[in-house]
């Protein structure tokens, strides 16, 4: 058996869990088919409760919250929380608009926490275990709402949570293409990830050393899966995707093909959930 120092352990999660009934298929699938190993639940969504029982009939499915406050549907009503949503009764679309709005009005605070909070009564509601919590666009990392959930945390049952940062020099050497978007994304989330570690500490959440996925922006294919693979560092990683069963399926091919699976068992990585940390 390999030291502690030098094990590889890797989560496989899916986004948007919820979001549809193409993409509850694509992560049931990758579970029971392929290496999947938990997907993130957005509990306002019209197929959350379809992906909900879907998760039951999967016990080895580790889920987690999805926490969604821009693109996508709140789980209060806007009387509830004024100021937080469009003319159309959603969050806004844009992540630049959300993530100055969430900063710099402060009058926004409230009707955060109270979105925050009803998310997270809706994931209870489910009656399963809180495997893990992210953000839509990793916008739990803004330092105003990752402030309330650690404030919250107690209250939440927040005992593990994905600190995103996707090391860019390694990511130079699995893929290609989109350097501006790849540059921005990798010091933004630097940035984003280095001041909420100390912020994290005292309350001992678990989180992956490393989160692969961000500057491939849904091009988890399975070339770079393979290239992961070999290149994969020592200790706790998350690899996320967003699978589903309607175009294109590069992700779902990636999370369900054979050449990944066998790869995976010959480099001795051990695929794990956030409860495993």
């Amino acid at each position: 058996m390999k030291p502690a120092s030098h094990r590889r352990r890797l989560i496989i999660n899916a986004d948007d869990f919820g979001r549809s009934a193409a993409i509850n298929q694509a992560v049931i699938r990758g579970c029971q088919e392929g290496v999947l190993t938990t997907a993130s639940l957005m509990v306002n969504e019209p197929a959350a409760a379809e992906a909900v029982a879907l998760a039951r009939e999967t016990p080895s499915l580790g889920v987690g919250l999805h926490l969604t406050l821009l693109c996508g549907t709140p789980a209060l009503s806007p009387r509830e929380i004024p100021g937080l949503l469009d003319r159309r009764g959603r969050f806004t679309d844009s992540p630049l608009t959300a993530g100055f709005r969430y900063w710099f009005h402060k009058s926004l605070e409230m009707p955060l926490r109270a979105e925050i909070r009803a998310q997270f009564a809706r994931f209870k509601k489910t009656g399963m275990e809180l495997d893990h919590v992210n953000g839509h666009l990793h916008l739990h990392l803004h330092p105003t709402i990752l402030r309330i959930l650690i404030e919250e945390a107690e209250t939440f049952g927040l005992k593990r949570i994905r600190l995103t940062c996707d090391p860019f020099w390694l990511n130079l050497r699995l893929a290609r293409g989109r350097w501006v978007y790849r540059v921005l994304h990798a010091a933004v989330f630097h940035w984003l990830s280095a001041a909420a570690r100390p912020i994290i500490r005292p309350l001992r959440l678990k989180h992956p050393r490393f989160v692969f996925g961000l500057l491939q922006d849904g091009r988890v294919d399975e070339t770079y899966v393979l290239n992961l693979m070999e290149r994969l560092p020592a200790g706790d990683s998350e690899l996320y995707s967003h699978p589903s069963v309607d175009e294109p399926q590069a992700e779902l091919k990636a999370l369900l093909s054979p050449r990944v699976r066998n790869r995976i068992e010959e480099l001795g990585i051990e695929r794990i959930r956030y409860q495993d940390l």
